[in-house]
């Protein structure tokens, strides 16, 4: 399967750096979101995450401009007519994810994949609100795209060989490492992260130790880059809770039960560094 041209739907700090390196690894990229606004604003983060590669020259000034030219902003899904894959990075939830499958199924071309970077979502069921469930898989990159180099492929029950093939290929071709996992609830990354954030929520709650405690011994005592409440509050706090709800519900087992106290900050609005107040505070 060859591959040319890419859209990837949804402007956030996922969907963005997604467009950075398939247009970075030479691809024509639809960048495509709602409104006009959130796609400028996912162009600024692309371009200001390549000035800073300028700036530290590790890359040349007209390199930044060709892969900025690599890029064409859209607000109409329609423009998915002309590509040869679909990265969807919209908002983890499913009942989106499966309106937006089941319209990029009427408008993509019959050769085109369908790959979505869910979190946790069952690949499967995404399948299911199309009539190609054999060219939808899973691309779940990692955050911040640009910087971390896994990618876990996940494949749906009717998922092709050669689909999945296609999409390792084009991962290595991003400079990134593809991993093949099965579709369970949070694949590998999540349904390991996620219950160990959620403990340390857990040990706040119960009084075991305070939030910068908690942080320094996972990051002293276990050698991790960043404590779990700190991590929690950059991956987002809403999203925490959504990811642990999946595992819950798709396991229907209490060891995935999400913390009282992470519930109570997301209906409080603090959702972590996006919001401005998580475990931390942030100017």
């Amino acid at each position: 399967m060859s591959v040319e041209k890419i859209m990837v739907i949804g402007a956030g700090q996922m969907g963005s750096g997604i467009a950075q390196v398939c247009a970075m690894a030479g691809y024509s990229v639809y960048l495509q979101d709602l409104k006009q606004e959130f796609v400028d604003r996912g162009l600024g983060i692309i371009n200001k995450n390549l000035s800073r590669q300028v700036e530290k020259g590790r890359m040349a000034a007209d390199e930044k401009e060709a892969i900025l030219a690599r890029i064409s902003s859209s607000t109409d899904i329609n423009n998915a007519s002309e590509v040869d894959l679909v990265i969807e990075a919209a908002v983890e939830n499913m009942e989106i994810k499966s309106k937006i499958f089941a319209e990029l199924d009427k408008i993509a071309p019959a050769h085109a994949i369908l790959a979505t970077n869910t979190s946790s979502l069952p690949i499967t069921e995404i399948a299911a609100s199309t009539n190609r469930p054999e060219k939808v898989i899973g691309m779940h990159f990692m955050n911040p795209v640009p910087v971390m180099k896994l990618v876990e492929i996940i494949r749906g029950l009717a998922t092709a060989d050669e689909v999945y093939s296609t999409i390792e290929e084009i991962t290595k071709k991003l400079d990134k490492v593809p991993v093949e996992v099965n579709d369970f609830p949070g694949f590998v990354s999540n349904r390991i992260l996620m219950p160990m954030i959620n403990e340390a929520i857990y040990t706040l709650y119960e009084g075991v130790a305070s939030v910068e405690a908690i942080d320094e011994v996972m990051k002293l005592g276990m050698n991790h880059p960043m404590g779990p409440l700190t991590l929690a509050d950059f991956i987002g706090l809403d999203t925490c809770l959504y990811i642990m709800e999946t595992l819950h519900e798709g396991f229907g087992d209490d060891k995935y039960r999400p913390c009282p106290l992470l519930r109570k900050y997301v209906k409080a609005g603090w959702l972590g560094r996006k919001s401005g107040r998580g475990f931390y505070t942030y100017a």
